[in-house]
């Protein structure tokens, strides 16, 4: 089949993607925080600038692209998040897809959840554990996960791999409970805090703040979303940490991030610090949203995510346009990245969006799923 009857299929199935200006309210970034255009990390990149930072890094961390600001930051996030060690990524995806592909050995087990993101899985491709899928947030799936994978013979170490906070679904993972099964099972436990980071836990810390430090958990932190800025932090074992300098290939091959993003980071640690005010004022809102939305027919989600699940693709993405004509920017969200059947709108409550806009959003997707 050739690339273009690919792209036909796609259309033919509404499942072609396209380029979608921003315009509207906001309802479907992850700046939940409205950090991305703070004046505040403005003026932070600016005299970042103004006192001879790089802008950019000129080579992998290996050869001359390690900068001090790099070394800075991640001496920062260890310190803010509690861990033993940091490490800086461009991005979420690349730190999960590496993690992945070198940390879990030959003879290991890595259990996922079902629902975890696409970059864990491209690491687990090209990793040499083995792996298994364990159904959504059910601990006792993972545990017979694992207790299958001993039974037939399995000798080495087992990784339990979750999102504290899905970005599809807005709920959260059972991490006490997990955490509790690692310890069980001599395992170690991976949590991907994207969703989480800055708008959970003591300072923003997100949802696994208690765990880290543990030998045993690595949490990866995304620094895209409610951090406003970009690229990723490891907050993990040195151990881990080194070996990774050593063997992930992804890090290894890569050139380093921005050095100037590596003090606009810095600097959003200290906001979360700082400005506890914007978690309270996001969480206001999340409470209306679900207010506004519940009278759609839209269960909360308990989290800034909340999903509107339509089923047909067809239909999630007309309701989306119709939210998009009045002024909402709401997007539609269909397989493979959500399981087939359940298409949705994905509706993301940021401090970009005002709460006479959550009001609004309410009224015209009662008005839109009546027409669609």
């Amino acid at each position: 089949m050739t690339h273009r009857d690919q792209l036909d299929d796609l259309e033919a199935a509404g499942r072609l993607r396209r380029f979608v200006p921003r315009t509207g309210a906001d309802f479907s970034s992850n700046d939940y925080l409205g950090l991305a255009n703070s004046p505040r990390l403005r003026d932070a990149v600016l005299d970042a600038l103004l006192s001879g930072v790089a802008i950019g890094s000129g080579g992998s961390r290996l050869l001359r692209g390690n900068d001090p600001e790099h070394e800075r930051l991640e001496a920062e996030a260890a310190a803010f998040f509690g861990s033993e060690s940091a490490l800086y990524w461009s991005s979420g995806f690349a730190a999960n897809e590496t993690l992945f592909a070198t940390l879990p050995q030959r003879g290991d087990l890595v259990v996922h959840d079902a629902l975890i993101h696409a970059s864990t899985h491209e690491g687990l491709r090209c990793g040499r554990a083995e792996r298994a899928a364990a159904q959504h947030n059910d601990v006792d799936a993972f545990a017979d996960a694992i207790l299958q994978w001993r039974t037939g013979g399995g000798k080495g170490r087992a990784w339990i791999a979750v999102e504290s906070l899905y970005s599809m679904d807005g709920d959260r993972a059972p991490l006490g409970e997990l955490a509790a099964l690692a310890d069980e099972q001599d395992a170690f436990l991976v949590i991907d805090e994207a969703h989480a980071v800055g708008v959970f836990g003591p300072n923003g810390r997100g949802l696994a703040a208690h765990l880290d430090g543990l030998e045993n958990v690595v949490v990866l932190r995304t620094c895209g979303k409610a951090l406003g800025v970009e690229g990723a932090l490891l907050c993990l074992p040195r151990l881990f940490r080194d070996f990774l300098v050593n063997r992930g290939r992804g890090f290894i091959f890569s050139t380093a991030p921005s050095p100037l993003m590596a003090r606009a980071v810095g600097e959003a640690l200290r906001i979360l610090a700082d400005e506890p005010e914007r978690r309270e004022a996001l969480q206001q809102r999340v409470r209306l949203a679900e207010q506004a939305l519940g009278e759609a027919g839209v269960p909360a989600s308990g989290s800034q995510i909340i999903p509107v699940i339509l089923g047909d693709d067809t239909r999630a993405m007309r309701v989306a346009g119709m939210l998009q004509e009045s002024g909402y920017d709401v997007r539609g969200i269909r397989p493979p990245t959500v399981p087939a059947g359940t298409s949705r709108l994905r509706i993301s409550v940021t401090l970009n969006a005002g709460e006479n806009d959550i009001r609004g959003l309410g009224e015209a997707l009662q008005a839109a799923m009546r027409a669609a």
